[in-house]
């Protein structure tokens, strides 16, 4: 059995990294209420700062630019927060054009993550609020833990909105209507009501151990030599870049991408298994 790989710190000591024998790599978020690097005995409450950020950002490369790779697990540290958003003691000590440009590459950073053809799953241990609810909706998949928090996007009662991918990505993944009452109104929901939505695909009961046992199992049947990961990332491509263009061209867009497919060796080992009725091995390539 796969087990929670051990992490190291990135430069910025806010962000952890590991990847396990069977190619998932984690990318935990950590750090207090201020948004510095975690300490124990305080709260990681997981806001992030643009220190943070670029934590992440050199964490999502890494995992881009190893071929072991298949799978990235995003979550946060401990048990009460996947992350609260940006920090707001950091947010009002810098300058209005700072605040953009943090906001600028925390948008280049999402969209790498949402760009990077291997299957995003956001382990959602806590809460996952404001800025921390944008980076959890730039995955592919989101699974909570039952009990431990609340989702939304309260920058409303900030006199600002969801700068960072907020109000595009909750419109695409619920609709209009529901986002701009989310929105607006600025309330925190439930685990119970974001998977209503499809916000949230999956809840799980169990402990912060449990979660994270569950949560590399689950992410196995993703890794090869049992899943096609060349096709997956094939998939999430035609789907992210796709949805953003008229549908003649998305369809353009697919069959390029199935075509790529079809010559691979993957492709040959599914048919050919499909018809010897065997169980194929995947190699990712």
């Amino acid at each position: 059995m796969t087990s929670w790989p051990k992490l190291e710190a990135m430069q910025n000591n806010l962000v952890n990294y590991g990847v396990t024998d069977n190619g998932i790599a984690v990318i935990e978020l950590s750090s207090d209420s201020s948004g510095s690097p975690w300490t124990e005995g305080k709260t990681s409450v997981n806001t992030y700062t643009h220190e943070m950020m670029r934590d992440i950002d050199e964490a999502v490369l890494r995992a881009r630019f190893d071929d072991d790779v298949t799978v990235i697990i995003l979550t946060g540290h401990g048990e009460k927060f996947f992350s609260a958003g940006a920090s707001i003691s950091m947010l009002d000590s810098v300058s209005p054009g700072f605040k953009y440009f943090f906001c600028l590459h925390a948008n280049e950073t999402l969209s790498r993550l949402e760009q990077t053809p291997k299957l995003v799953i956001a382990a959602l241990n806590g809460h996952a609020v404001g800025g921390g609810l944008e980076i959890a909706m730039a995955a592919d998949i989101r699974i909570a833990r039952k009990d431990s928090g609340q989702v939304g996007l309260p920058e409303v009662s900030l006199g600002v909105l969801a700068g960072t991918g907020g109000t595009a990505r909750l419109a695409r993944l619920v609709g209009k209507a529901k986002a701009m009452e989310i929105m607006v109104t600025g309330r925190k929901f439930s685990f119970e009501e974001a998977r209503e939505m499809s916000l949230v695909h999956d809840i799980w009961d169990g402990g912060i151990d449990d979660f994270h046992q569950d949560i590399i199992d689950y992410s196995g049947q993703f890794t090869l030599p049992m899943a096609a990961s060349k096709a997956i990332g094939n998939i999430k491509r035609s789907v992210q870049s796709g949805m953003e263009i008229p549908l003649e061209y998305h369809l353009a867009l697919e069959r390029e991408l199935q075509s790529d497919l079809f010559q691979s060796s993957d492709a040959k080992e599914g048919i050919a298994a499909y018809v010897e009725k065997k169980t194929p091995r995947f190699k990712g390539e």
